[in-house]
């Protein structure tokens, strides 16, 4: 905090304890990172340090960094907000759109425990379709029992915990419906965190035959993830988050619970992301960096773990991402569309924290550091 507020307002919300997030509204009402243990505490997001303090802006993409930021899908296929019309699916003509990367978000609302913002702003997508959109953003702290209710963790021990929820809507602000055939947008919440050698991403899935539920994990975003870096245990998918490996892994609707997060095993930190599922299987944008038969049938949550795009190249952080995306739906002007995404920290003692992981996630931590 004592950083950035050397650089960008940075507003504080605290849940009435010891937890603590700071937000950003210049950089889309982003919750840039928080604390369990009050000021002093140990900050969880990552923050692109020398991005912030040097005040430039960068072409294709401005990674400030931050636990819950606010982007709009499609990255990829023909419906992609993130590559212009007609150009080639690389990274030559990859940008994210100034109005989920740099544009500041209007405060409309503000307590000590949550802040409501505003935006108003046109989109275009890669055939040529320009959405008008009007953006709603509140994130509220989540008080340590409502917490513990949400995780499931009431009296499992002696643990810090702190939580915080983003829910976003979008809505239709033009005339016209917004239609599959010229494509769909959906709400997707990105939260970047810290990388380590002993960083594991902890998703856990349904079981079952591939022919109906589709297959485990989607690994070839940016190549085939290598089988050392990616560990499918029974009802669970491992992913190494060290920052090292430019790699993403992804879930469709049929395997993908509502809980994803990870291991930092050197701070002995659980991190815990929660979203709205839909109980009904609903159209998800599907984000592939090429021309797709079927645009969407795509993943509800995703991890990315940052790397060099290419030999000798530097990364845009390093840095580990959880992801979760809301359905699309076409729009009438003036109906609108919600996500929920809900992020949570929590330390204690091995066995306290190993049984919060088996509770949660379905495996032991000693399963996790043995795998990876």
């Amino acid at each position: 905090v004592d950083f950035l507020t050397q650089y960008v307002k940075t507003i504080i919300l605290t849940d009435g304890s010891n937890g603590r997030i700071a937000v950003v509204p210049e950089y889309q009402g982003r919750v840039m990172t928080s604390s369990l243990e009050g000021d002093g505490g140990m900050s969880f997001g990552w923050l692109n340090r020398e991005l912030i303090s040097s005040g430039k802006r960068l072409e294709n993409f401005n990674p400030y960094g931050g636990e819950d930021r606010f982007w709009l899908g499609p990255e990829g296929g023909q419906f992609s907000l993130f590559h212009k019309p007609g150009g080639p699916f690389d990274l030559g003509n990859w940008f994210v759109p100034d109005q989920i990367d740099i544009l500041p978000y209007e405060v409309v609302d503000q307590s000590e425990s949550h802040l409501v913002f505003h935006a108003d702003f046109n989109v275009m997508n890669y055939s040529g379709t320009e959405f008008e959109i009007a953006v709603d953003r509140r994130i509220k702290m989540i008080p340590r029992k409502e917490a513990e209710e949400l995780l499931g963790i009431a009296n499992s021990g002696d643990l810090d915990v702190v939580g915080y929820e983003s829910e976003n809507r979008i809505k239709n602000a033009g005339d016209s419906a917004w239609k599959k055939e010229t494509g769909l947008v959906s709400i997707w919440i990105l939260g970047m965190f810290s990388p380590g050698d002993n960083v594991t991403i902890i998703v856990p899935f349904y079981q079952g035959g591939t022919g109906s539920l589709g297959p485990v994990v989607n690994d070839t975003y940016f190549g085939k993830v290598p089988q050392e870096r990616l560990h499918i245990t029974e009802g669970v998918i491992l992913f190494k988050g060290d920052g090292k490996y430019r790699s993403k892994i992804g879930l469709n609707w049929k395997r993908a619970k509502n809980v994803m997060g990870s291991y930092d095993e050197d701070r002995s930190v659980l991190t815990v992301v929660l979203y709205n599922k839909p109980e009904e299987e609903q159209l998800y944008i599907k984000s592939m960096w090429e021309i797709m038969d079927n645009p969407y049938n795509g993943d509800v949550i995703n991890s990315f773990n940052d790397g060099p795009a290419t030999p000798g190249a530097k990364p845009l952080g390093p840095f580990y991402e959880l992801e979760s995306s809301s359905p699309v739906k076409e729009l009438q002007p003036g109906e609108d569309l919600t996500h929920v995404h809900r992020t949570f920290h929590i330390q204690g003692n091995e066995s306290d924290l190993n049984n919060v992981c088996e509770k949660i996630f379905g495996i032991k931590l000693q399963v996790v550091r043995d795998v990876m």
